[in-house]
């Protein structure tokens, strides 16, 4: 009796285990993947802001921007262009200047030396395989601090 009831046990804990794998199943088939393929996924965007002024009336350029349908990151390589939600990083020049430099994080570009007066500071989007997806240019101009100010009592 007892070998008995151990083997009723074991078949119907196997039993609901079967119908618990099928019922994920049937539900996984209704739910959306949890990674989408990337030709499903909107195109990525990127949107910079202008400079702050407090900074840059200091002669610091810091530019903040966001992403959408893209996360910065330091991934480089052809293995990761089709890794989806999308990821890359930026591409950033200054006055179309040879000498563009990889921004890989979501920290702001802070850019500091640049001579008084106005620059372009050109922001591209670009996967790990430096494919440029989106591109941005923010306009600064760097006041002259040499400039005596006059002085207040």
């Amino acid at each position: 009796m007892r070998h008995n009831l151990k083997y009723f046990s074991a078949v119907a804990i196997a039993a609901t285990f079967c119908i618990s794998a099928s019922a994920q199943t049937a539900q996984d088939a209704v739910r959306p993947p949890a990674i989408l393929p990337l030709n499903g996924e909107p195109a990525p965007k990127l949107i910079a802001y202008p400079a702050l002024a407090e900074p840059l009336a200091r002669g610091v350029v810091i530019v903040q921007f966001r992403t959408e349908n893209f996360r910065v990151m330091p991934v480089f390589g052809k293995q990761a262009v089709d890794i989806s939600p999308r990821i890359g990083h930026l591409h950033v020049t200054t006055d179309d200047v040879r000498g563009t430099w990889a921004h890989t994080s979501e920290d702001p570009i802070i850019v500091v030396g640049l001579t008084p007066g106005p620059h372009k500071l050109r922001l591209e989007l670009a996967d790990p395989s430096h494919k440029i997806l989106a591109t941005e240019v923010v306009a600064v101009t760097v006041p002259d601090l040499r400039v005596s100010k006059p002085h207040e009592h």
